[in-house]
């Protein structure tokens, strides 16, 4: 026989609640698939069936902010979802060291210490002292932001956590790294790139902010014609003047020369079909260190590289001395002073409009330059054949295998992938996995024959990150390490079956493919086509079978939260103030895949009244339970089996909304039926034949006693069966009350909700 229960404190407090149900899970051990728990859930099925989810690895430099809390709503109610219908599911947490963005935000401590990382470096060991620094700074920050989602209610596995720079995922990207050298898939050479004087690196075109610009375009003499340019500066550089070989006007100078004014230096005019005849004058200035369309033509016509501006944005020789040291800024100014004082400007348009590149974390305008890097291959295919990194990742989503959420996301995908360029793995941090080259820096050379067959820079890949001892070609003991790291993406690029031990570790085997990819639409192209292109490369198998893309959080003013326009809302600050659950339902509910959301905090409060609500209405079955007896089989009228029907109903929708990644529909469904049906409408109904009289238990018939404990009956099967459905999406409260239910399965046997759909 059941015994009234009091045990639900009026009304629901969520501190009371959820620090406590957490560790409840925790010791539990049902987060891991491994488990007695797990297993047992798993026997059940005819066939075991797996679900994993390999969490985003949020960046370990911060605290959790609303896309992280979006994210872990989100794929939480997946996980537990699958893992209360009986699914062996993995949800694999973990962080990223995130190179360049956690040296960045480690370099603003510094400068706020007044201190720098150049003075750092310049101590003896500095490199290392400086990795340390990080280190302590990152582990300390990683350990802060676990705590975090576990306050969101994150029912992943800790025990497998992983971090980008554990020992066995670095030699994981060592590996990788050599089996692209050894297939030619990278490389290093000279090339253009994007430099960010601020942070003395350089960067990849996805990270890269184009900002519209309004400067001041000059038409300048060079003799036999004039260029139209907005950087003068840089004319001391310049190695050809180009024109397209079709416009009548020029088609008689290509082959002859023109002089670089103040200078008089003279160059060639040379002629090239990308020349836009209606751009300027037609004609223009090449600077191939300078310029990255200038790069490639200097590599068409064999042009000579001439730098003139360093890696701090100051003008360097051959520049004339009165302009060495400038900032390009200055340069530029006096450039055109002296060009004005000679006659050499024919006119000047002063609002002229364009895109420049500018660096995404410090705003600072990008230099194009020539440096020797590292880069991927993403259009050629492998030396030992197959496809390149980039159509093999466009065939499996062509093909179906890798499947959108939402759809449209396919042909941008496409657009993106059909534009491709080389990437460039490089990066001129301390912070990071350092490339495992090794370069002979003085060869045993005994003649003239063999300096011409043995390169200076003679590579070693080190495979598992080991020094070489020599030189395989020479025997020379003089080896350097390439100061570089990989692109943080290089490494995040192969998450997915780094973090399960590819090749032959048991995860691997059992989760890989990984069953969803959820992450926000903005980096689809920084790490999601990277994961498709690296998993079927090193794995010959997809990475993830669904990959569920979901919107920005935003501003209720829908604009981009950013801490320079102080509207940075902090989760746990809102989770602290109405609950997790609160907070996991107004991300969810009315935020369609793809879509950015507004967050409103209205929203939040309205959630939190909603988990009282299901508190209070929780509390009053209890309440009314009784001298109900479990094992009684009570007759239920038609009205009764209909209610019940209408859940199982209830149930089926929600599951095939869950299952066709409808959250926010999901989640809403059960929020109506709770309140409008179960609370305002069952619940009312059930009222008169449960016979309270809020002051005492009144005398009952035999018959009433019937109609009560079938009364009884319904309101707990609802009650159990809705908590199991809200459970996915508010797992705080469901737990708790469930825990609480005076039902024998619960207190005898020791179950969580989380057991079962």
């Amino acid at each position: 026989m059941l015994k009234q229960s009091d045990k639900l404190n009026k009304p629901y407090d969520p501190k009371l609640v959820e620090e406590k149900i957490y560790e409840l899970w925790e010791k539990s051990g049902c987060f891991n698939p491994d488990s007695a728990s797990a297993n047992r859930r798993a026997t059940k099925a005819d066939k075991i069936q797996n679900f994993c989810i390999i969490m985003p690895p949020p960046n370990a430099n911060g605290s959790l902010h609303l896309g992280h809390a979006l994210m872990i709503a989100l794929e939480d109610a997946m996980i537990r979802y699958h893992r209360m219908n009986g699914y062996k599911t993995l949800w694999l947490p973990g962080a990223d060291h995130a190179g360049f963005e956690t040296q960045v935000v480690y370099e603003k401590k510094l400068e706020k210490e007044g201190s720098s990382r150049f003075e750092i470096l310049k101590q003896e060991g500095g490199r290392d002292k400086l990795y340390k620094m990080i280190w302590d700074f990152t582990q300390e920050n990683k350990s802060y932001m676990e705590d975090q989602i576990k306050q969101m209610g994150a029912s992943c596995d800790w025990s497998r956590k992983k971090f980008t720079l554990d020992q066995e995922i670095v030699k994981s990207v060592y590996r990788a790294f050599k089996k692209l050298y050894d297939d030619k898939l990278a490389y290093r050479e000279s090339a253009g790139v994007n430099w960010c004087a601020k942070h003395q690196t350089t960067l990849s075109d996805l990270e890269i902010k184009h900002a519209e610009r309004k400067d001041a375009l000059y038409y300048i003499d060079y003799g036999p014609l004039a260029v139209a340019t907005v950087r003068p500066e840089t004319i001391f550089a310049d190695a050809a003047v180009a024109v397209n070989p079709k416009d009548k006007r020029y088609k008689h100078l290509i082959g002859k020369t023109a002089k670089i004014p103040l200078i008089g230096k003279e160059i060639k005019i040379i002629g090239d079909d990308s020349i836009d005849i209606k751009f300027g004058t037609g004609a223009v200035k090449i600077t191939p260190a300078h310029d990255h369309n200038d790069f490639e033509i200097a590599k068409r016509h064999g042009l000579a590289f001439i730098k003139t501006i360093d890696e701090f944005g100051r003008l360097v020789s051959p520049a004339p001395e009165k302009y060495v040291n400038m900032k390009i800024g200055q340069a530029r100014e006096s450039v055109v002073a002296d060009l004005k004082i000679h006659n050499l400007i024919k006119k000047t348009d002063e609002n002229y409009i364009h895109a420049v590149a500018t660096c995404y974390k410090c705003g600072t305008v990008l230099e194009p330059a020539v440096k020797t890097q590292w880069f991927i291959k993403m259009t050629e295919r492998p030396k030992n054949g197959g496809l390149s990194l980039r159509d093999a990742a466009v065939k499996a989503v062509k093909s179906g295998k890798i499947k959108f959420i939402p759809k449209r996301f396919e042909k941008i995908f496409f657009y993106w992938m059909k534009n491709l360029r080389d990437w460039n793995i490089s990066r001129q941090i301390v912070w990071g996995i350092r490339i495992p080259a090794w370069y002979c820096v003085k060869p045993n050379i005994k003649n003239a024959k063999e300096a011409l067959t043995h390169s200076a820079n003679t590579i070693i890949i080190a495979e598992n990150g080991e020094i070489p001892e020599k030189c395989p070609d020479c025997g020379s003991e003089h080896l350097e390490q390439d100061r570089d790291v990989f692109d943080t993406w290089f490494s995040s690029g192969q998450w997915p079956f780094l973090v399960l031990g590819y090749p032959d570790k048991k995860d691997f085997k059992n989760f890989y493919p990984t069953t969803v990819m959820e992450t926000g639409w903005d980096i689809m192209f920084f790490w999601v086509a990277r994961m498709i292109m690296l998993g079927l490369y090193r794995t010959g198998k997809i990475p993830f079978k669904h990959v569920y893309l979901h919107g920005l959080v935003r501003d209720k003013d829908k604009q981009k939260m950013s801490k320079s326009k102080g509207n940075v809302v902090d989760p746990l600050g809102v989770v602290s103030e109405y609950g997790a659950d609160a907070l996991r339902m107004a991300l969810i509910v009315g935020n369609a895949p793809g879509n950015d959301l507004a967050y409103s905090e209205d929203k939040v409060r309205g959630y939190r009244n909603f988990a009282n609500k299901i508190w209070q209405a929780s509390r009053f079955v209890l309440m009314n339970l009784e001298n109900f007896d479990l094992n009684a089989k009570p007759k239920l009228s038609a009205a009764d089996k209909k209610k019940l029907n209408e859940l199982t109903k209830i149930k089926k929708d929600v599951s095939k909304l869950i299952e066709s990644f409808k959250f926010y529909a999901a989640a809403e469904k059960i929020y109506h039926y709770f309140w409008h049906t179960f609370c305002d409408k069952i619940i009312e109904e059930m009222k008169p034949r449960l016979h309270q009289d809020f002051g005492g238990q009144a005398r009952l018939k035999n018959d009433d006693l019937k109609d009560k404990q079938a009364a009884q009956y319904v309101l707990l099967e609802i009650l159990t069966g809705s908590l199991k459905l809200l459970h996915p999406f508010m797992p705080f409260i469901t737990e708790e009350i469930y825990q609480n239910l005076a039902i024998e399965q619960v207190k005898n046997k020791k179950m969580l909700i989380t057991e079962k759909w």
